[in-house]
């Protein structure tokens, strides 16, 4: 009755076994490390180099459920090539990289409404997981300078498609559409927390930027 209503409620795989200790019961999903080669979990691994490997010359990142890098393509390297070192550190987490001072927020021209969409996100991730180690990073988030509220996000939807991210690249402004993906049938807890950020050229002038000079 536990699963079958964890199920239904769409209850994440890591607060499912939670409850299915408190009711007395052993946890039933795994939680493999990535690395791990000796079940299936390297197949999440392929596919997650492959993805990356072939999402080139567009950056793309993989986090885990505490918004940490666990993997990323060469592409990613022009945009963080002003952040601070520190930031850049292990584990990098891609909430502080592209919110705090030191990391992309100078160069995020649109940082209010790009700040408000990621806090959203957060917010609803803290709204299902009850994760303690989230709203600390959320308050953390929400101290740095030229954040915005989702609340107070004024952008007008009428006619647009997206909320997209404009970074300022050296003098040039870059505009990317950004993609979130998951394992649709993960049944180990650390797979089914990674999420997947693509990030696609949402202008002409973006493509030719990091697609490079046409033969």
């Amino acid at each position: 009755m536990v699963l079958y209503l964890a199920e239904h409620l769409n209850v994440p795989l890591r607060e499912r076994n939670a409850l299915l200790l408190a009711s007395g019961y052993a946890p039933v999903y795994s939680q493999r490390a990535l690395d791990d080669d000796d079940s299936d979990m390297r197949y999440v691994r392929e596919a997650i180099e492959r993805l990356l490997a072939s999402h080139n010359p567009y950056p793309a990142f993989v986090i885990d459920r505490q918004w940490n890098v666990v993997a990323r393509n060469v592409s990613t390297a022009a945009l963080l090539k002003d952040v601070a070192p520190e930031l850049l550190v292990p584990p990098v987490n891609a909430l502080r990289l592209a919110l705090h001072p030191s990391g992309l927020a100078p160069r995020i021209v649109n940082l209010a409404e790009w700040s408000a969409y990621l806090l959203q996100r957060l917010d609803h991730q803290m709204l299902v997981t009850g994760d303690a180690g989230l709203a600390k990073l959320a308050d953390e988030a929400r101290s740095y300078p030229g954040i915005a509220e989702p609340s107070q996000e004024t952008a007008n939807p009428v006619d647009r498609v997206f909320v997209p991210l404009h970074l300022m690249n050296g003098f040039r402004e870059l505009r990317f559409l950004n993609m979130v993906a998951t394992f649709g049938t993960a049944l180990d807890v650390t797979a089914a927390e990674l999420v997947i950020e693509a990030f696609y050229p949402a202008d002409p002038a973006t493509a030719q930027a990091l697609e490079g000079p046409s033969e």
